[in-house]
């Protein structure tokens, strides 16, 4: 069954998903790395949770069925009840792939199929709390024993008491300072022995006869007025606890207990909190004097007879135990909620646009340069001062629109470097190695075409880094290395072009091995592969078919990798440049252009036409002197510091009767690096250096040997960008 691509919560979901998805990815790698980090959990459980929900809202059932059985695999985690290990992380890591082929189908337009019922079973069982991990219960005494435990005589000798509650021996030196030492008939006992009191559930709480036996002992029998009677409906209690136990007692009638005790207003009264909010039942602060729930009914009779002593306090000293705070002190500031509230919510910083809206504003400031190149070509041809300082300035705003559009468009690396820890987490299990994977400059920002273009063929180089270069952790150990190999990508900016370099610490290339591979393969005789120098044997990788692998897998072997690598980087105008030691490891580096969009180029002039030569791949540019050429084998050379370098005619390849024109010294050679050896290409003039824009070619021309493009100069003319190695492949098969 089709699904409705325009329907705008579909859209925003793919978008949201997108982005879950991508962290997801980098999230469960760092949760296998950190198995404890509870906010990784939480993550990760949103992540899918969030998928399912957007997905069930769609109704796309299949992807619901496998995020809520992942859902349940990452609850269990939160609550403990199972560990992370390898076999877990698998399976989560398999449900990852599956989701992420799920929301491929579901951008296509196509229902997604459901996951393979083995999955699931897996998720299924995964989701069951492990034995060896389930807590063991601890046994709760009943509230009964737990009560009689913590008031009995002995744990109040052990264990300190807490709040307001007294132990017999400071009630007993309350009595004193009452009435005196001795005065009192100490500590009222009732008339049931105190295992009955204890066997009917009430501890050490006393009843009305023994409070009342307690205060014939304060003021003698018949002499006070006895508990006072309590209203039938509770009224007068405190607005969190409005029905009352049997027990209780309201503030009035503790406040008419307090004037018997010590006559009409003679004591503080009870102190009442300011205006304090109703609390929950059961969780009101303690208040001396305050009966707030059933559970506090002992410490409320107790701290009736504690209260006087209190009342005496104060008039001796000014200052003694303050109020309970209210618990709106830690409600915030009533200002600071009013600037709040006056400041609404915080506005959106970004705004998603569609990509190709960016390449027709792109186009169009790439159409700007064109003209701003025009008009600097007419202002040197009128000479005249206000069009010059017009012109100038329009190019000041040109460059700083066309740097400002560009931004726009760029995406940090960190798209292109976030797939490779599963990469290498995969590959390192399947070969039984421990590799580490180190990641530098994951924000330095790349066009989004040539992020999209790096993709794959950074792949094959951490792939071929895994496989050729680090070595089993018995070989490092033989070899006395640390059995965990190391694999480091970085990434940075310099100047116009970004360097990518991917290195690691495994063996190395062997140029002898590299030579007399090239040779088993017919790809050069024996002297020719003897005269190669390490850096060209390093290069001999690059070649299609080339691999130093004995026996073909699903990751080498075949010869295709690297080759895909060279010609994909060849297209984008950008170099490759491998260095390696014996042992010790080895290093690609990758120069880039920020942009494909627009190219930094060398304009020259063969016979009478414009060309373009990327200025990536020019080395260097001298004046030809035809008293230091040569002819080797055929090959024209010319000698440059000491060494030979070959000499090609542009013109006997661009333009038409080219070879007719004799040999002369008029001419310049522009030295340009192809497949990493540096090659003399002549031409007749040099225009200069200009920032061109490049537009494809026609239908006809598209796909030609040699050019990359076409461009329109600033005088008007329509110039060919220049692809030297695909000339060099055309017309010289040894390149």
């Amino acid at each position: 069954m089709a699904i409705d691509m325009d329907d705008e919560i579909l859209q925003d979901f793919l978008v949201e998903a997108g982005e879950i998805l991508e962290q997801l990815g980098e999230q469960l790698l760092d949760l296998e790395q950190q198995p404890d980090d509870y906010d990784l959990l939480n993550a990760v459980f949103r992540g899918f949770h969030t998928i399912k929900g957007g997905a069930g809202f769609l109704k796309i059932d299949a992807l619901v069925a496998v995020c809520h059985r992942a859902e349940d695999v990452f609850n269990i985690l939160r609550q403990g009840q199972r560990q992370v290990d390898a076999r877990l992380m698998d399976v989560v890591l398999q449900v990852l792939d599956v989701v992420n082929g799920m929301f491929e189908a579901v951008q296509s337009g196509e229902e997604p199929e459901p996951a393979t019922p083995a999955l699931l079973e897996d998720l299924q069982q995964l989701s069951i709390p492990a034995a060896e991990d389930e807590p063991e219960p601890e046994p709760i005494p009943p509230p009964e024993q737990v009560e009689a435990e913590v008031e009995s005589p002995a744990a109040q000798n052990s264990v300190p008491p807490s709040g307001d509650e007294i132990t017999e021996a400071e009630f007993d030196s309350l009595l004193d300072e009452l009435h005196g030492a001795g005065k009192h008939g100490g500590v009222p006992v009732s008339e049931k022995p105190l295992s009955d009191t204890a066997n009917s559930g009430a501890g050490e709480e006393i009843t009305e006869e023994e409070f009342e036996a307690l205060l014939d002992g304060l003021h003698g029998k018949g002499k006070h007025g006895g508990v006072p009677e309590k209203p039938a409906d509770g009224a007068g209690a405190k607005a969190a606890d409005p029905v009352l136990g049997p027990d209780e007692i309201t503030e009035d009638e503790f406040e008419v207990l307090l004037d018997q005790l010590h006559g009409a207003g003679k004591h503080a009264g009870v102190p009442k909190p300011d205006k304090a909010p109703a609390r929950k039942q059961g969780s009101a602060a303690k208040t001396p004097g305050v009966v707030s729930s059933a559970s506090e009914n002992r410490d409320a009779k107790k701290a009736a007879v504690k209260a006087p002593t209190a009342v005496r306090s104060d008039s001796k000293k000014p200052k003694v135990k303050a109020e309970p705070k209210p618990v709106v002190e830690n409600r915030p500031d009533a200002g600071a909620t009013r600037a709040v509230a006056k400041a609404g919510p915080k506005a959106e910083t970004t705004v998603r646009v569609d990509t190709a809206r960016l390449d027709d504003i792109m186009n169009m400031v790439g159409e700007l340069v064109l003209v701003r190149n025009r008009l600097a070509t007419l202002k040197n041809k009128l000479g005249d001062e206000e069009v010059a300082n017009a012109v100038a300035n329009l190019d000041v705003v040109t460059a700083d629109l066309q740097n400002s559009v560009m931004k726009t468009r760029m995406q940090p690396v960190k798209k292109v470097f976030g797939r490779f820890p599963r990469v290498v987490r995969d590959l390192a299990r399947s070969m039984k190695k421990e590799i580490h994977l180190e990641m530098h400059g994951e924000e330095t920002d790349l066009d989004k075409n040539l992020v999209e273009a790096l993709s794959d063929p950074m792949v094959h180089l951490v792939r071929n880094a895994v496989d050729h270069g680090i070595e089993t952790p018995e070989e490092r150990e033989s070899a006395g290395k640390p059995r965990e190999g190391t694999v480091a990508l970085y990434a940075a900016q310099e100047g116009d072009h970004i360097l990518l370099s991917i290195s690691d610490d495994g063996k190395g290339m062997d140029a002898d091995v590299l030579r007399r591979k090239a040779v088993e393969k017919g790809m050069m005789d024996h002297e020719t592969a003897a005269r190669l120098e390490e850096k060209e044997c390093y290069n001999l990788i690059f070649h299609p078919g080339f691999s130093t692998k004995t026996e073909i897998s699903d990751v080498s072997g075949r010869g295709v990798g690297m080759d895909v690598v060279k010609t994909r980087i060849t297209q984008m105008n950008g170099s490759v440049e491998i260095d390696s030691e014996l042992g010790r490891g080895s290093k690609i580096v990758i120069k880039l252009p920020l942009t494909l969009a627009i190219l930094p180029t060398l304009m020259v002039v063969v016979g009478k036409q414009p060309f373009a030569l990327p200025l990536a791949s020019v080395v260097e540019i001298f004046n030809l002197n035809l008293d230091h050429t040569n002819r080797v084998d055929g090959q024209l050379t010319i000698l440059v510091r000491e060494r030979a370098l070959p000499l090609f005619y542009l013109r006997e390849w661009l333009v038409q009767n080219g070879a007719a024109r004799d040999e002369s010294n008029l001419g310049h050679v522009v030295v340009v690096n192809v497949g990493g050896k540096p090659v003399g290409l002549v031409v007749d003039s040099l225009i200069g250096q200009e920032e061109v824009v490049i537009k494809p070619l026609g239908s006809m021309l598209q796909g030609l040997d040699g050019m990359a493009g076409a461009t329109i100069t600033g005088d008007g003319k329509i110039a060919l960008i220049l692809d030297a190695p695909g000339l060099m492949r055309k017309y010289v098969h040894r390149y």
